[in-house]
């Protein structure tokens, strides 16, 4: 009998449809529209692996300048433990090598922590997802609306606080949920920005980039903007201000992720990341 044969190939639009087929299974949170903005910005970075021609697999890398992102790892239930999430990594890792780009990190879930520690990823910091449905509220914060014509704004801070530039994704996230897009004033200086948008299973609140005296009230604003709403809001364990304000609000942590990295070290200011942009976007 032959063996079965394992094929790597670029995705495309038809590929879709499994892609969100694998995120429900996983019990995953994005939706047709996350997947069709990763496919859009990083077709070249998207890929499909096959298992005796059937398709099993998915991985997408997205590309920063220096810094890279590897997500959407996941593979079809029925042929799980047969090597083909390591190979879909190792082909991400090699094609990024060849771009010569000198840091790769990803946000890894418990089960991947392993396979990404062997494959040269070290933990950076960890995060705590918290999830539940936010309270009802009087009154909102007083946070204002972002308009398009302050985004650039928003991208440049992001930028700071990150270290990346992160515009494409910012610009799209920013234009599909405009009325979600946040921002906080400290005088006449940008104190952050915050917005979120919506999943299979919660609203996503994420990215919030913010300053230590404005981060609280943006994230607030947001809990009481999605009153009686399921929430999924990713935080690391290092900001306790944002994890004690998840926590007031009476959401629980479902699960952890260890941000981790490859290569050069890259370091964000995480005292100002009230809320990551989720697993795909980092």
């Amino acid at each position: 009998m032959l063996a079965p044969m394992l094929n790597i190939r670029p995705m495309t639009d038809a590929d879709l449809p499994f892609g969100l087929r694998l995120s429900d299974q996983a019990h995953w949170n994005q939706t047709d529209a996350d997947w069709r903005r990763l496919l859009d910005m990083h077709s070249k970075g998207a890929w499909v692996a096959e298992w005796d021609g059937a398709p099993a697999g998915t991985t997408v890398t997205s590309r920063f300048g220096p810094v890279a992102w590897i997500s959407m790892v996941l593979i079809d239930e029925a042929m799980r433990g047969q090597g083909i999430g390591t190979a879909l990594a190792k082909h991400a890792l090699a094609e990024l090598d060849r771009a010569r780009i000198p840091t790769v990190r990803l946000d890894a879930t418990t089960l991947g922590q392993h396979l990404y520690a062997q494959l040269g990823f070290v933990e950076e910091f960890p995060l705590m997802r918290y999830d539940g449905v936010l309270p009802r509220a009087a009154e909102l914060a007083g946070c204002e609306l972002a308009p398009p014509e302050e985004w650039e704004t928003l991208a440049a801070f992001d930028q700071l606080v990150t270290g990346v530039d992160r515009r494409p994704l910012l610009m799209r996230l920013f234009a599909a949920n405009r009325g979600a897009v946040q921002m906080d004033r400290l005088g006449a200086a940008l104190g952050g920005y915050c917005t979120s948008r919506p999943g299979r299973q919660a609203i996503q609140i994420g990215p919030c980039i913010a300053s230590p005296e404005a981060g609280p009230s943006l994230l607030v604003d947001a809990f009481r903007r999605h009153a009686g709403q399921r929430v999924f809001v990713d935080i690391p364990v290092a900001n306790v201000a944002a994890t004690r304000l998840a926590e007031s609000h009476g959401l629980t942590v479902q699960r952890s992720f260890s941000r981790m990295a490859r290569g050069q070290p890259h370091r964000e200011r995480i005292e100002w990341l009230w809320a990551s942009s989720g697993p795909e976007n980092g």
